[in-house]
């Protein structure tokens, strides 16, 4: 089969699963309702095929939406057919895997479809932190299915054929699909509703075997584990020049350098994924000042500030990672917050939602400051003053209120440039050097930067086994 050819909905399953393990649930399910001629009309599956199978022998629960039954439209009997595809993986405590190509609701039930659909959500709601949700789209996503598929943990998108849109492009006022295509796969990893784009129905479906490789089954799993064959002292030379493409830091400290980013397009000034460090699966989130080429040129430049998108992107991934006993670390470079109009307008409350993340946060938490941390921004990034486990930082690392130079031209202002120079250089080795935050218990440790993979390793272990008790409580209300 080519790996250009668009698949069929049951090609979808057997491509995504090991082979030969597939058993359908519901095969002779079809609709009950005859009005508008639907009587006269075979809709084999209902339009859906549903089942269960494995991912390099782990167990999980799928649906695949078939656009040649009725434009694999949701009606009464589809939906119910999906929403046992989750009761039944919650019982069992499997990923449910959707595989979205439909056009939408199916006019001729109305009502029963739409009940249909809200109770889709209900039972996605109910699933969300307690097993991995995952969606891709290969066909039309459109309307309430936008919703579906956005209630998923991670959302794939296929490049040339998938559309997903909650309005059409051409109903957006000032807007038609040639001048903006708000559908395309490309605009929505843009804004960060996508978390991987692939060229082909084979490379969705491959990535999400990966993904499935690194998650827990569900939210009682301890973890992630493989077995792990890189040496856990191993020496990065290279690690001090990867500091402004943290992307490339993350992936020399991984075992192996595997890392799987997940929105990669989104607010690139926060890089957030999955590594393995000594084979257990740790979230990575990472500040981001430079884009580097394979040849090392620079692609794209940001500044050492939080974004609103960035602090979003973030927030969200802390709480999954959270939500399934994954670890987490940060490595910290930000000087502040973004500052402009637009940005004002939103980054305070973004800038919360990521403090709440990481203070909300239960599972083992380990920070790394690599640069600058200055000011709130610093606290909101992991810092051992909302409840980090261990922070660490390099050696040249800042950590302060803000600059020193600018620090000095407000508390002497008026004075001479020599007295300015004077105390912003006092004021740096006082106030703004990691020594100076470690002197205070802000840093449990200094480390050179060749010997990072090994300290976060050794820090992960001893944390394997902890415990954190905090109020008793329905859940939070931010």
């Amino acid at each position: 089969m080519s790996n250009t050819t668009q698949l069929s909905a049951r090609e979808r399953i057997t491509t995504l699963l090991d082979g030969n393990s597939f058993v359908e649930i519901g095969a002779l399910v079809t609709k009950r309702s005859t009005d508008f001629n639907l009587e006269q009309k075979d809709v084999p599956n209902d339009g859906v095929i549903t089942g269960y199978g494995l991912i390099d022998g782990k167990p999980v629960y799928v649906y695949s939406q078939d656009s040649s039954s009725l434009g694999g439209s949701i009606g009464e009997m589809h939906a119910k057919k999906i929403a046992h595809v989750y009761d039944l993986a919650l019982k069992i405590g499997a990923p449910v895997i959707g595989l979205i190509d439909s056009t939408g609701m199916r006019l001729q039930e109305a009502t029963d479809a739409l009940n249909g659909l809200g109770v889709i959500y209900q039972k996605q709601v109910m699933a969300s932190g307690v097993i991995p949700q995952i969606s891709a789209i290969f066909g039309n996503c459109g309307g309430g299915q936008a919703v579906m598929a956005s209630l998923s943990d991670f959302l794939f998108i296929e490049n040339k054929n998938a559309r997903l849109f909650l309005q059409t492009p051409d109903s957006l006022q000032g807007n038609y699909k040639q001048k903006l295509d708000t559908s395309s796969a490309d605009y929505n990893s843009k804004y960060g509703t996508v978390d991987y784009v692939g060229s082909t129905d084979v490379e969705v479906l491959n990535k999400i075997r990966e993904l499935i490789n690194v998650l827990p089954s569900n939210n009682e799993d301890d973890g992630c584990f493989t077995e792990c064959n890189d040496d856990l002292n191993r020496i990065l030379p290279e690690f001090a020049n990867e500091l402004e493409d943290t992307k490339r830091a993350i992936i020399d400290i991984s075992d192996n350098n595997y890392f799987f980013e997940t929105k990669s397009q989104y607010a690139k000034e926060m890089v957030t994924g999955f590594i393995r460090l000594n084979g257990v699966t740790v979230g990575a989130i990472a500040n981001r000042t430079k884009i580097l080429d394979d040849t090392g040129k620079v692609i794209e430049n940001f500044d050492s500030t939080l974004s609103t998108d960035g602090c979003k992107k973030a927030s969200a991934f802390v709480r999954f990672c959270d939500a399934f006993q994954i670890p987490i670390l940060t490595l910290t470079n930000v000087s502040g917050y973004k500052a402009d109009v637009d940005e004002e307008k939103t980054i305070a409350k973004a800038a919360a939602e990521l403090t709440y993340a990481f203070a909300d946060a239960t599972v083992a938490k380990v920070n790394l400051v690599i640069g600058k941390a200055y000011g709130s921004a610093y606290i909101n990034m992991n810092s051992k003053h909302i409840g980090c486990d261990y922070v660490f930082a390099l050696p040249d690392a800042q950590i302060g209120m803000m600059d020193a130079k600018l620090a000095a031209q407000i508390m002497y202002d008026g004075e001479k440039d020599e007295v300015i120079n004077e105390k912003a250089s006092e004021y740096a080795s006082l106030q703004n050097g990691a020594l100076s935050a470690a002197r205070r218990g802000y840093v449990d440790n200094i480390i050179e930067p060749d010997t990072v993979r090994k300290h976060l390793i050794y820090a992960f272990e001893m944390l394997f086994t902890k415990t954190e008790a905090r109020p008793v409580r329905k859940h939070g209300s931010f």
